[in-house]
């Protein structure tokens, strides 16, 4: 069985998935009240760039959480290419992403 987020509802992802499934469980993920278990998305990215920043020694951002944490799922995939929570993880990680980098060109 695939790993299984903490979420409201049962996601889809014991069963065949087509594309537009995948990124609307993704919308899912990133548009329910995931704010109340893990806090504000942009706050809790920044916090986490903060840490990468230290321990890497350089500047790292919120953006660069994004990102980042979608090479983690595309990594996993290569080890696990039916594991269809990483292709849903990594579609929301880029809709977080992808809002960012629309607040910074707004900027």
């Amino acid at each position: 069985m695939a790993e299984q987020l903490e979420l409201p509802f049962d996601p889809p992802l014991d069963r065949t998935m087509k594309r537009t499934e995948i990124l609307r469980t993704a919308e899912e993920y990133i548009t329910k009240d995931r704010a109340a278990v893990h806090g504000n998305m942009e706050d809790n990215f920044s916090t986490i760039a903060e840490y990468w920043a230290t321990h890497l020694g350089h500047p790292v951002t919120a953006l660069d959480v994004a990102v980042m944490m979608t090479l983690v799922k595309v990594a996993r995939i290569k080890s696990g290419p039916t594991n269809l929570d990483n292709y849903v993880d990594a579609a929301g990680y880029m809709g977080c992403g992808g809002e960012l980098a629309d607040k910074l060109s707004t900027l």
